[in-house]
């Protein structure tokens, strides 16, 4: 046989290069080519549901929806009604993509004519015309087609941002969960502790009053607070706020602590928001001797509560100007110290104003109150959960973001 050398052996099908050995059963052959097309669905299934396949497939499946329940409508009317039909068009509203759900919108609309065709030529040929109930009613029509244009819009909703509906959500959460874990005070050494409260307008999840917080220094033994609150509130300015967290956050610690706010304020700046300005207070509170130094960029003072004498301060600095508003603004600040069994509160506007009340009558009943939820000094003096109950006694039914940071030391 030409192209063989002499003494091999004639290839067979058995033998033949990529042939299944004659020994495998057809079961077995069943079975691997079973597996490709499993893995293969797998795989398009998680290419789908991170956004980077066709949905053909999903179109397919709905669009064989459709006929079912045209069919079904027809067969058995009273349990599968014409809007029966919103079933496939609310799930290709958050499966499809526009173009895609156009297609599905029309195969509804035949699918929706054909039902009024056939139960109309039933109702012309029954005995009693005026008995027979079911159809296509005007009613059942427009709740099909608002079902459509809603989803048409939610579809292009999603197709602008770019995200499956499922991505979106998640993408959401995981934002709101960074603006709450950036919010944290990080733990403090033996004989200081923290506390912290921030509640968004309106029950919103997303709210334009914020806390960074690291610990620097020489061997992190000083705490920097910075708590400010951007222009507009809840989900407004939640986006403004998430973005400003992540850069104070990175610039907190890595600059001398007179220079943040300049650079802060520069930051704003550089963003030109139409309403972009912020108002921030920076604490710099030395761990070791309870010294501190308050910088304020047009926000309400602090307030310490003195132990020895039992009453509280206002610790108000030059107040500065408001984050965003011009360029090489300066920022002066007020100095103090933390004794033992003393109480450094620092809140939003959200907590001290409301309509015809003054802020110093505001900041004097916040004041007030938190002397009967923060008592006296001393470790197990019940002060856990006391910002939470300022906001809930003092700001609960205020449409406005509200944040408290209570810092004490025993």
């Amino acid at each position: 046989m030409a192209g063989r050398p002499p003494g091999a052996p004639p290839q067979t099908t058995a033998t033949r290069p990529g042939a299944a050995p004659a020994s495998e059963s057809v079961t077995a052959r069943l079975r691997r080519k079973l597996r490709r097309v499993r893995r293969r669905l797998r795989t398009a299934g998680v290419d789908y549901f991170r956004g980077g396949a066709a949905d053909w497939p999903v179109l397919c499946a709905l669009a064989l929806l459709v006929p079912l329940l045209i069919l079904l409508n027809i067969w058995i009317p009273a349990w599968a009604p014409p809007t029966a039909l919103v079933l496939p068009i609310l799930a290709g509203a958050l499966l499809l993509r526009p173009g895609s759900l156009v297609v599905l919108y029309a195969l509804a609309a035949l699918g929706l004519s054909a039902e009024s065709v056939i139960h109309t030529g039933e109702r012309v040929a029954s005995l009693n015309p005026e008995a027979y109930t079911y159809g296509v009613t005007p009613g059942a029509a427009l709740v099909v087609g608002a079902a459509g244009v809603g989803g048409l819009l939610l579809a292009q909703f999603r197709a602008r941002v770019g995200v499956p509906w499922w991505g979106g959500t998640t993408m959401l959460f995981d934002l709101r969960e960074r603006l709450r874990v950036q919010s944290r005070v990080p733990e403090l050494p033996d004989g200081w502790h923290a506390d912290m409260a921030l509640r968004p307008a309106g029950g919103q999840s997303f709210s334009g009053d914020f806390v960074v917080a690291a610990r620097t220094g020489p061997g992190q033994r000083v705490l920097e607070v910075v708590l400010a609150d951007v222009s507009g509130k809840g989900m407004d300015a939640g986006s403004r706020a998430l973005l400003l967290s992540g850069a104070f956050g990175g610039l907190l610690g890595s600059l001398p602590a007179h220079d943040f706010l300049p650079a802060a304020n520069g930051y704003l700046l550089r963003q030109s928001w139409e309403e972009g300005f912020a108002t921030a207070v920076h604490l710099v509170l030395d761990l070791d001797t309870g010294e501190y130094e308050l910088l304020s960029a047009g926000h309400l003072p602090g307030m310490q509560r003195l132990a020895g004498a039992g009453r509280w301060e206002v610790k108000e600095a030059a107040e500065g100007p408001l984050l965003g508003i011009y360029d090489g603004a300066k920022f002066e600040g007020v100095r103090g110290r933390l004794n033992r069994g003393d109480v450094l509160m620092l809140c939003t506007d959200g907590m001290v104003e409301a309509p015809g009340r003054d802020l110093t009558e505001g900041m004097d009943r916040l004041m007030g109150e938190a002397d009967r939820l923060v008592p006296g000094g001393g470790p197990g003096s019940g002060r856990s959960g006391a910002a939470a109950g300022l906001i809930e006694t003092v700001a609960r039914d205020i449409n406005d973001d509200r944040a408290v940071l209570l810092l004490w030391r025993d």
